[in-house]
């Protein structure tokens, strides 16, 4: 994921945007978001640690996760069912095999399990934070270093008036000093603080990172590890370093026993928070 991935990905995306504005324009995407029944909230786990279990068909890094026959709803049911609080779906179409239809899929499975569905793409407009919350999203993944200051505000904003909660992905203490600046002027509503570990000049994934920055992180904000957490080992770790919340994409997509890894990942986590 390099800085001129994230540059193809930011170009990508915002082709795409305009060509669902052109076919929807933005009063009717705002009017369908508007008229969605309210997401189920994010709760945070009463053990100190949770787990946002990702849907993933492809990883630019890893390949093919999963396929076209995937049964999206069975898939995160099965999250779900192992004390998920929250279901990523990517949309990425071109590097990730996403699509929309697989974020309303999830979120028409859980809705009556009261569990939230976030949106993960690389969303670089307004427009698609409401075309998200019309498919039934109740958050949106911001990557920080994507978006200037004014963008960011605004999606947050957008994402306030539609009932989203928004996960600020950050990278490295630079991003993390941004995300900080922007919780401090919009306040702490609704939004959480995630760290990346992947390295984006060699697509590595580097887990120690996500120890050496989470100290970094806002108080005010739930803590979320991003990539390098594959084990009840990791999540261990994570709870120990602090963190509220890890989101896992491969490990799960492929693991024989998808709902035991992460209800493990739960367990161990909320043991990390106990001091375990």
């Amino acid at each position: 994921m390099s800085r001129d991935f994230l540059a193809d990905m930011a170009a990508s995306s915002r082709a795409r945007a305009e060509a669902a504005r052109a076919a929807c324009p933005e009063p009717r995407m705002l009017a369908l978001a508007r008229a969605q029944a309210s997401a189920p909230a994010l709760r945070l786990s009463p053990g100190g640690f949770g787990l946002i279990a990702e849907l993933k068909l492809r990883s630019p890094a890893a390949g093919p996760l999963g396929g076209a026959d995937t049964d999206v709803a069975a898939r995160v049911r099965g999250y779900a069912a192992a004390g998920a609080a929250a279901v990523s779906v990517l949309t990425e179409p071109e590097r990730f095999d996403g699509d929309l239809e697989h974020l309303r899929r999830a979120a028409a499975a859980l809705a009556p399990l009261g569990v939230p569905v976030m949106r993960k793409d690389f969303l670089v407009d307004p427009y698609q934070v409401a075309e998200a919350r019309a498919a039934g999203a109740g958050g949106v993944l911001l990557i920080v270093r994507m978006l200037a200051q004014e963008r960011l505000e605004a999606m947050i904003g957008r994402a306030r008036e539609l009932g989203l909660f928004a996960l600020l992905e950050a990278f490295d203490a630079e991003d993390i000093e941004r995300l900080r600046t922007v919780a401090a002027r919009l306040g702490p509503a609704g939004l959480l603080a995630g760290v990346n570990c992947r390295d984006l000049a060699t697509l590595e994934v580097v887990p120690s990172r996500l120890e050496a920055l989470a100290p970094l992180l806002p108080r005010a904000l739930p803590r979320v590890a991003e990539s390098g957490v594959t084990s009840a080992e990791d999540a261990l770790r994570m709870g120990r370093a602090g963190y509220d919340l890890a989101l896992v994409g491969s490990a799960l997509m492929r693991a024989a026993d998808p709902a035991a890894l992460a209800a493990a990942m739960v367990a161990a986590g909320c043991a990390g928070r106990a001091g375990g």
